[in-house]
């Protein structure tokens, strides 16, 4: 499966408004008549299906270097770059895995001389129809209040008073809200864009996608904004471009942070109600929910210039998730943090005139339990760390397995000397299927299922040589760093 990022520019509202409601009508005279994956399994469509890049440059299927960065499968999509070509979703033959991150920070201006000002305008007129027609109905029903005729009832309570019960959405979001933040990240030439991630604890750490704050890694600057309007300064602590998964903190952070509770995420089951929050099209605080859609969905990114690649076995959910959305928490019914929203397949063509795709009910989340791990190093020592077999897998598009490749890359050995996979007794042109119980499909899903595991963790490899099936019990080991 691909993904990809982010970012078109918050769209204008529209040039002329809807309509006002019509008033009721007077009654009609009697008689008259009323007018009238893709598999990814879908995500890598046959197994490992990717989508294009943006700059619709293809990927060589040969084998990555085990080492970072592994090379992004064939025509994975980017991230996008900003500026309007940025962090949008990539194609899929005419779809596109996107990521939702960065709106850009300039909002186009009104076409004709309209937009926003003759929406307000229309607005107002509305108000005054309304207003007027709810004069004369309010002095009928006052006659006939008078006369004992009104069946009008009032709550006893307004709105603000209304208690939300515990479960709810409308609770959750409530209680969820307050520890998320709008992130916006531009490198120091300007570039960048909005996304979004949540409090992870109390010293002002906060998790969001490694895509979302990579124009101000270096040099670059960085703010993150509460609901409540409150906006901080923030720095990079430490980010991992293979997990996409980043930490940044907060300067001179609030003393009264809530950092929302994390779930477990081996927990989720298919059909488990979801909550999504994040920053749709530059859209703060926005709230969506939908369900888990399915689990273990192999996604792979890029960051567009076919460098390096990101790679999840994630939560699929129907949720609603948009540019702007990536980084933010995705929640179960009882508010806790399940997964990070970081990718979606949509159509491509955008919405709001920008070209820019949308949801179609395809949103994928990076596991909370993958992420937790992930932010803890990242936080201990600003550096990611990954499990590795210790052996280069082609990235071909293919429903067989991942494949040992005869040669890594750059004349290195596929398989390292000594390594895991060497100890394991695996060797070049064996064919992965299955690591533990999970149907290994591709070297993308492949390179997926071993980082949900931590270096150290005891694995179950079956593989095929010559026609035959074979186990074998490998240790992974690891790596550090992304470079």
């Amino acid at each position: 499966m691909s993904t990809e990022n982010e970012g078109t520019a918050v769209p204008p509202a529209p040039s002329a408004p809807p309509p006002p409601a019509d008033a009721p009508a007077a009654s009609a005279p009697q008689g008259a008549h009323p007018g009238s994956a893709p598999a990814a399994a879908d995500l890598y469509g046959p197994p490992a299906a990717q989508a294009h890049h943006d700059a619709g440059a293809g990927e060589s299927s040969s084998a990555p270097d085990p080492s970072w960065p592994p090379p992004p499968p064939p025509s994975t999509p980017a991230y996008g770059g900003d500026g309007g070509a940025g962090h949008g979703a990539a194609g899929h033959g005419g779809g596109g895995w996107g990521a939702g991150w960065g709106t850009t920070h300039q909002q186009p201006a009104p076409k004709n001389g309209r937009g926003r000002g003759g929406l307000v305008a229309a607005v107002l007129v509305a108000a005054l129809v309304a207003g007027g027609l709810g004069g004369g109905l309010g002095y009928t029903l006052a006659r006939e209040n008078d006369s004992g005729g009104s069946t009008t009832v009032s709550s006893s309570t307004s709105g603000g008073n209304v208690k939300r019960d515990p479960g709810t959405v409308a609770a959750v979001a409530a209680a969820a809200l307050p520890s998320t933040v709008t992130i916006e990240a531009a490198s120091s030439s300007g570039e960048g864009g909005t996304g979004t991630g949540f409090v992870f604890d109390k010293q002002g750490h906060i998790v969001t996608n490694n895509h979302v704050v990579a124009d101000a890694v270096d040099g670059g600057n960085l703010s993150a904004t509460f609901p409540n309007g409150k906006k901080y300064e923030a720095e990079v602590v430490g980010n991992a471009q293979g997990y996409d998964v980043a930490v940044i903190k907060l300067k001179n952070a609030p003393s009264d942070l809530k950092p929302l509770t994390l779930g477990n995420s081996d927990d989720v089951a298919v059909g488990d109600s979801t909550i999504a929050i994040g920053a749709p099209f530059g859209l703060s605080n926005t709230v969506t929910t939908g369900i888990i859609s399915a689990k273990n969905r192999p996604v792979a990114s890029s960051d567009g210039t076919g460098s390096k690649a990101s790679y999840m076995s994630a939560l699929q959910t129907d949720a609603s998730i948009n540019p702007g959305n990536s980084g933010g928490p995705l929640l179960d019914a009882q508010g806790n943090v399940i997964g990070i929203n970081s990718a979606i397949q949509s159509t491509s063509n955008g919405g709001f005139g920008t070209g820019q795709a949308g949801s179609i009910g395809l949103g994928f989340a990076i596991p909370i339990n993958q992420a937790k791990y992930v932010a803890q190093e990242l936080i201990r020592t600003g550096k990611p760390v990954y499990a590795k077999i210790g052996a280069s897998v082609s990235l071909e598009d293919t429903t067989n397995g991942a494949k040992i490749t005869e040669q890594g890359v750059g004349g290195t050995e596929p398989v390292d000397p000594g390594g895991p996979a060497d100890k394991a007794g695996l060797k070049p042109g064996d064919v992965i299927t299955k690591l533990d119980d999970r149907v290994i499909d591709s070297g993308p899903t492949l390179i997926g299922e071993i980082w949900t595991h931590k270096p150290g963790d005891e694995v179950t490899i079956t593989y095929e040589r010559g026609g035959k099936e074979h186990t074998t019990e490998l240790t992974l080991g690891s790596r550090v760093g992304d470079s």
